[in-house]
């Protein structure tokens, strides 16, 4: 086998390789997903854990990888956070869990600013009814649309304006005071 061949296979298999899914509590992860028409990366996944419970499984696809949350934040366009279920939650507890995070990572005037959106937020997660064990959650972000929430393939309440609103939500998870530190850890591909 001529040399440049061998060199050319090794190369065909290193990129192969790293296209696999991630694996995480059993739940897969593809490596990409089309959202808004745009391919996206996975930029990493990884567990939430409340005590010693494990809640739920996420991953983060955004445009381009990166390991910085200030370099993901300040990325534009269609982003995706994916959730699987490890438990049931109730509407209640999985809306109070965001807005508890959103105030975390945000100061009063900002969260004033965003009132609309965050009550929309709100009544998007109560619309969802308990999330149950299995249940698939997106947090989707296109610019033409919004703000999404999609439970098992099917949107629940209306989309939500504003990129910067979808920014303010992916804080929960990789902002300054995440929900978790170690999934915001596996969220930046860590």
């Amino acid at each position: 086998m001529k040399p440049w061949i061998a060199a050319l296979a090794v190369a065909v298999f290193s990129l192969s390789a790293g296209a696999q899914p991630v694996e995480v509590e059993g739940v897969k992860f593809e490596p990409t997903v089309q959202v808004g028409g745009q391919t996206l990366q996975l930029n990493g996944a990884g567990l939430r854990k409340r005590a010693i419970f494990k809640v739920y499984v996420a991953g983060l696809y955004v445009p381009q990888k990166a390991n910085s949350a200030a370099t993901l934040l300040d990325q534009k366009g269609p982003r995706r956070v994916a959730i699987q279920m490890l438990r049931d939650v109730s509407a209640d507890t999985f809306a109070e869990t965001l807005l508890d995070g959103l105030k975390a990572n945000h100061t009063q005037e900002q969260l004033g600013a965003m009132k609309a959106q965050i009550d929309a937020l709100q009544a998007n997660m109560k619309a969802i009814g308990e999330a149950k064990k299995g249940n698939v959650i997106h947090f989707e972000f296109t610019p033409e649309s919004g703000t999404r929430i999609v439970l098992n393939g099917e949107q629940k309440g209306g989309a939500i304006a504003g990129e910067d609103f979808f920014t303010a939500v992916l804080r929960v998870w990789i902002g300054d005071k995440p929900a978790d530190a170690d999934l915001k850890k596996g969220l930046l591909g860590g």
